[in-house]
């Protein structure tokens, strides 16, 4: 469902773009809230749901999350701008959790059933019925019948079909989830475990009712910018290609458009980051003094490592991610300017918000919901004519936005900096694949490896929060990569910037 232009996809957009249209030109604010159901669901043809009343409840709960409010209870009269004014401020504003799932918008899908299909053919070897070790397939009208009370949905039924007739259905949100977050409540519908849950925001994007969805600051930021501070942007290396044909320096002129002061890219801190962690490799892993090492950069394989291996806590590597690197770098250069951090992910709007360690973020917004500010404003970033330019970062720094581009930038630096180190690196994509490498690594399996996780599978550029195809937009990065004049960033560069510190 990644990458195809969906109906939920388009309902996402035209709620964020609603959003900011608020921010942009509301003079009633309270009343222009409870009239946009009404706007985005008029008359009483209704396109997603059965009736326009449950489309318009949909609508509701989204513009609370897209405005950072949390969702209504569904047992209290309580209308849709309640609560406005603690959102309505110009400056960072989280209420927990980031992932909901939208009660009105969940279909209760089936959890783990096997049923049999049309294409049954009704065969005499009866395979299905043969392996069932419960005796829950019997045959009805001619066909093979399966007695939900007896499955044990161990699959070895669909296994011996040869007609492919029996299906097998799963919820698509825990489909997605590697860390079994996703359960249900009393009525079926779909639950998020917040203790487990790491915010990556792949159960919102495998969601086909779009009944999953994050909160939020596109609100907050426009207020920031209207307030008159200065605004700089940080953008992260997946930008390339999620705008149409925008070149980078006119997606840097469309958000000076927008009304920021200047833009960064996040690939500066990936360069740091790259100098950092080769040098913890050389110096600590490969000698042996810790047995490997787990990259920092991805928040929700960070934050899974903690909460489920928690021995690895001190194998994660100390250097600040990118975002926070660069967010230091610019408030060093401008020490009384806010920062953006634009880009695909949705864990990084906690990351910035974290405590234990500064993140000098003031908001985070994902390419989608930035693409609601341009339409709000009638900004096409392809459409303009400029003279800026974008030559912040390194060709290592820019891969980072592409699963093992972490591994490779830091191998390459390894070779450059240290080249009698013989170099173990490995990286893993999505969070299933990030758990087995964890547990590998916690019975003494990757031992003087350096390991780098990335919770999305394809890397930042299939994160929850993109426009593209995930092929799409790897085509955009590497190519963006490979034309960087620099490839990897000179080795003392931290030291000319007086370092970056946790």
């Amino acid at each position: 469902m990644r990458g195809i232009e969906t109906e939920v996809r388009r309902v996402r957009r035209e709620v964020f773009k609603e959003v900011a249209n608020l921010a942009y030109h509301s003079e009633n604010l309270i009343n222009d809230m409870e009239a946009l159901p009404y706007k985005l669901v008029s008359g009483e043809d209704n396109e997603y749901w059965e009736n326009n009343y449950r489309e318009r409840a949909v609508v509701r709960e989204r513009l609370r999350l897209a405005m950072g409010m949390s969702l209504r209870q569904e047992d209290k009269p309580v209308h849709v701008s309640e609560g406005v004014e603690e959102s309505n401020i110009a400056e960072k504003y989280y209420e927990p959790p980031l992932m909901q799932v939208i009660p009105s918008a969940c279909n209760s899908c089936p959890v783990n059933s096997y049923t049999v299909t049309e294409k049954c053919m009704g065969c005499l070897a009866h395979p299905c019925r043969e392996v069932c070790p419960r005796g829950a397939i019997t045959m009805k009208e001619g066909k093979s019948y399966i007695d939900q009370e007896k499955c044990v949905k161990c699959g070895k039924c669909k296994s011996v079909c040869p007609y492919d007739a029996i299906s097998h259905q799963t919820r698509p949100c825990a489909a997605a989830c590697g860390v079994g977050a996703i359960g249900s409540d009393k009525r079926g519908r779909a639950m998020i475990d917040n203790d487990k849950c790491v915010s990556c925001g792949q159960c919102m994007v495998s969601c086909p009712f779009g009944a999953i969805a994050d909160k939020s600051q596109i609100f907050q930021l426009i207020r920031s910018l209207q307030s008159g501070r200065k605004i700089i942007a940080q953008v992260a290396p997946a930008f390339v290609g999620q705008f149409g044909k925008t070149t980078p320096a006119q997606f840097k002129a469309a958000l000076k458009q927008l009304g920021f002061e200047d833009v960064y890219e996040t690939a500066i801190g990936a360069d740091y980051g790259c100098i950092t962690e080769a040098e913890h490799y050389a110096k600590a892993v490969a000698t042996g003094e810790v047995p490997f090492l787990l990259t920092s950069c991805c928040p929700s394989w960070a934050m899974m490592a903690k909460k489920f291996f928690p021995d690895t806590i001190d194998k994660i590597s100390n250097a600040l991610t990118p975002m926070v690197a660069t967010a230091r770098v610019i408030k060093k250069e401008h020490p009384d300017a806010g920062v953006v951090f634009i880009g695909p992910c949705a864990s990084k709007k906690l990351e910035a918000s974290r405590r234990t360690v500064r993140s000098d973020v003031d908001f985070v917004i994902t390419f989608e919901e930035l693409q609601g500010m341009f339409e709000a404003k009638g900004i096409v970033p392809e459409s303009i004519e400029t003279d800026e330019t974008v030559e912040d970062a390194t060709g290592a720094g820019r891969g980072y936005g592409v699963a093992g581009g972490v591994a490779a930038a830091i191998e390459e630096c390894i070779r450059e900096y240290y080249p009698d180190v013989e170099v173990n690196i490995e990286h893993a994509e999505s969070l299933a694949e990030c758990k087995k490498i964890l547990m590998m690594a916690k019975a003494g399996k990757k031992n003087g490896c350096l390991i780098e996780g990335m919770a999305c599978p394809g890397g930042c550029v299939a994160g929850a929060g993109t426009n593209i195809a995930i092929p799409q937009a790897t085509k955009e990065v590497n190519a963006f990569k490979a034309g960087t004049p620099k490839r990897i960033p000179e080795q003392d560069i931290l030291k000319k910037d007086g370092g970056l510190k946790q």
